[in-house]
């Protein structure tokens, strides 16, 4: 790239690791084409992006990550990430005022970023790690919202912060709902109503997984006719007693190597005694286990149905929380997955699934094909072609 292209692209997050990680690759891929990238987020996931090339740029977020503590209600939520927008929109100021980007990248719950690259007339691409608004979305989903206890103060809250943010937009809906541009790092197959997804404003890419090779590799064992990996996230891994299930579940199945992955939150001496054939780690390197794996319990947050699918691994969803429950649905609506939800995941409707799964041929192809689609969507190639272009 000569010297007269090379930008200064801004990415500003939040310190999630499940909307981190689908950022990873773009990111590298456009720091490899020459351009100057900045990643805005939380010292807590500077380790992360660390490794693109990207400069980091800290500022404190308060959203709940650490201990996950997120509140239960719809609203709750919501005024979480606008209190969250409102404390760091004077931060990303502080470092962005005197050095603005050229085009900004932000995630969807990174409400300031769109707020400071409005006021300084800058463009803006969405890089959204999970579904977007159709058309619609609106008529359909916000009726109900605004409905909900709280919704009113919540609203007025976001329409006086806008009013001083800075941002041309200042239409709450619009604002949140309804980004200029948006590139998805999702499997189209993923999105509800995808038929009626503007194709001007956005472009699914599928998942922008790479190689991962910075957290580590994981060898598949001699003998191990078929692998199964049970992992429940980064957020909603306090859960022994599902655990417990699914030792029961997959223990010394025969010819099954299970590798569970429980988190930080769950200690190993209460789940009992281990059985041989499964691997308990805290922490596993997802995506080298999945490469190899022959089945996948997941929670089905969209970066664990994106790698699902990219890897052509039938699954068994049992969501725990926010979108799960309509990913996991999309899944079986996919042909890939059995739903089970946490109070029916007994050990034998887990065992049940899992052996009906990965021995029906027409799952094992509808996997092959899902998993060929999402590959050709471009991946984060394509996601930074797209945002070059925005460039102008």
């Amino acid at each position: 790239m000569s010297q007269r292209h090379r930008a200064h692209i801004a990415m500003i997050g939040i310190p999630a690791v499940s909307h981190v990680l689908p950022s990873l690759e773009v990111i590298r891929e456009l720091a490899d084409r020459g351009h100057r990238v900045s990643y805005a987020n939380d010292p807590a996931v500077a380790d992360l992006i660390a490794p693109t090339g990207a400069e980091f740029v800290p500022y404190r977020s308060t959203l709940p990550v650490a201990d996950n503590d997120w509140p239960a209600d719809a609203i709750g939520a919501m005024g979480v990430f606008l209190d969250d927008a409102i404390k760091a929109l004077p931060q990303l100021r502080a470092a962005y005022d005197h050095d603005p980007a050229d085009l900004y990248l932000y995630d969807i719950g990174a409400y300031a970023a769109r707020a400071l690259a409005e006021s300084q007339g800058r463009p803006i691409v969405q890089l959204s790690p999970t579904y977007v608004a159709w058309q619609g979305y609106e008529e359909e989903v916000l009726p109900g919202m605004k409905q909900l206890p709280g919704a009113d103060a919540y609203w007025a809250r976001f329409a006086a912060w806008l009013a001083d943010s800075g941002a041309t937009t200042t239409d709450v809906d619009l604002f949140g709902g309804r980004p200029r541009r948006v590139v998805a790092t999702v499997a189209r197959a993923m999105q509800p109503n995808a038929e009626r997804v503007d194709p001007d404003v956005v472009d699914f890419v599928g998942p922008c997984p790479g190689r991962r090779a910075d957290q580590g590799e994981w060898t598949r064992p001699a003998g191990a006719e078929r692998v199964l990996l049970i992992s429940l996230g980064s957020a909603f891994t306090r859960q022994p007693e599902f655990y417990r299930r699914c030792l029961a579940a997959f223990g010394d199945l025969p010819g099954w190597h299970v590798v569970l992955q429980i988190g930080r939150h769950t200690d190993p001496a209460g789940l009992g005694v281990i059985p041989d054939n499964v691997e308990l780690h805290t922490w596993v390197p997802q995506l080298a286990i999945l490469r190899q794996a022959d089945a996948f319990v997941t929670h089905a947050g969209m970066g664990g149905c994106g790698e699902g699918l990219t890897t052509g691994v039938p699954m068994i969803a049992v969501p725990q929380g926010a979108e799960q429950f309509a990913n996991a649905d999309r899944l079986v609506e996919l042909g890939v997955a059995e739903r089970l939800d946490t109070e029916d995941a007994t050990p034998e409707a887990l065992r049940r699934a899992l052996l009906a799964l990965t021995s029906d041929p027409e799952v094992a192809a509808r996997s092959a094909r899902l998993r060929d689609q999402a590959r050709a969507e471009g991946g984060a190639v394509r996601a930074a072609d797209l945002i070059e272009a925005e460039l102008g």
